[in-house]
């Protein structure tokens, strides 16, 4: 019988299993950025990548963040990029332009550069960020390990960087099936294997990111995404079934149906959508994450608060929100703006009836 971290308990956890909470979780996609001064200046002494594959600085940064502001959950500091070097991809992060992988594949005949991820333990610096994480946290909070999803990851493979239409990516989605297949089946296995590694190493949830996956039609998600972020999710929660699953996916609401069935726990939801009317598309059976633009975070704390107070209202203190941005923390947010929205969803969903019970 496995004895339960002590997190379990806590109210994020018990959120994501739609059980009553003394008060709202709260974390934020990129909590711990260049919108920080004790980010900047552990950043200014290395590039991206060496950041990424230092798990003392990686946990570092993450831990100082979640005392700073307060929240409920520690996402462990790293990027989307770093499995596909680990395949075989020629990976750097140019000044001023973002990611660049050097060996992008070009056509199908080019599949075979994303290499099968033989041995886990290439990303073992990740493993070490997740138990240095975990081990400088309160007991209380949980960990989140994450992934990019096999759609965001494949174009990313395939694009090089940044894409306005993803036109190379479509073009091997739709005219090879084969050659789509091998790329996302090979993506899907070593998504897997990455995160089993991941609560393996002390991670009490995963999150998978799509953020690339909303310049698809629903029919197009439907035949040429969902079933691998389906066999994702399975195969972790036959592995781990006390380990929650968010998937959250950006861009296109019309997917929320389709993304209803993707076997995860929760599902994160952008500001594109109102966040009642994306539960009740998702079923009230599963949780749900999100929704508040983060740009509003640029703006005065009254015009937050007013944010805040529509999304709560929406959600209505039904059991199994948690409370977070429809994308990452923009770089020019001040932080105090972000302390204060913290505090705002804690104290306006404070519940002493639900905590002496808790």
């Amino acid at each position: 019988m496995s004895t339960k971290h002590p997190s379990y308990n806590g109210r994020m956890m018990k959120a994501l299993r739609l059980e009553p909470v003394d008060q709202t979780p709260i974390w934020l996609m990129r909590q711990a950025g260049r919108y920080m001064a004790e980010y900047r200046a552990v950043r200014s002494a290395t590039n991206f990548l060496d950041l990424c594959r230092n798990p003392d600085l990686c946990a570092e940064v993450m831990l100082t963040a979640v005392e700073r502001l307060g929240v409920d959950a520690a996402i462990i500091f790293s990027d989307l990029l770093p499995i596909l070097q680990a395949m075989g991809m020629d990976l750097e992060f140019a000044a001023g332009e973002g990611p660049v992988i050097h060996n992008a594949i070009q056509d199908t005949s080019q599949v075979d550069i994303l290499q099968e991820l033989e041995d886990a333990q290439a990303l073992d610096f990740v493993y070490q960020t997740v138990q240095k994480t975990r081990a400088g946290l309160n007991e209380n909070i949980p960990v989140i390990g994450f992934s990019g999803a096999p759609f965001t990851l494949a174009s990313y493979a395939v694009e090089g960087g940044a894409s306005r239409d993803y036109a190379r990516t479509k073009y091997i989605m739709y005219t090879d099936a084969g050659a789509w297949s091998a790329l996302m089946s090979r993506l899907s296995r070593a998504i897997t294997l990455y995160l089993t590694e991941q609560i393996k190493a002390g991670a009490q949830i995963v999150q998978l990111f799509d953020s690339w996956v909303g310049c698809l039609g629903v029919s197009d998600y439907e035949n040429f995404v969902l079933s691998y972020v389906q066999q994702i999710i399975h195969n972790l929660k036959t592995s781990f079934p006390e380990t929650p699953v968010i998937y959250f996916a950006t861009g296109n609401p019309m997917l929320l149906p389709s993304i209803s069935r993707c076997g995860g726990d929760c599902i994160g939801v952008d500001w594109r959508i109102e966040i009642n009317t994306a539960w009740d598309i998702i079923g009230h059976h599963l949780s749900i994450q999100g929704n508040m633009d983060p740009l509003v975070l640029l703006t005065k704390p009254e015009i937050i608060r007013h944010h805040v107070s529509r999304i709560l209202h929406q959600t209505a203190g039904r059991p199994g929100h948690i409370f977070n941005l429809g994308h990452g923390i923009n770089k020019n947010t001040p932080v105090e703006n972000v302390i204060a929205l913290v505090k705002m969803v804690h104290e306006m969903t404070e519940c002493p009836l639900s905590k002496n019970n808790l």
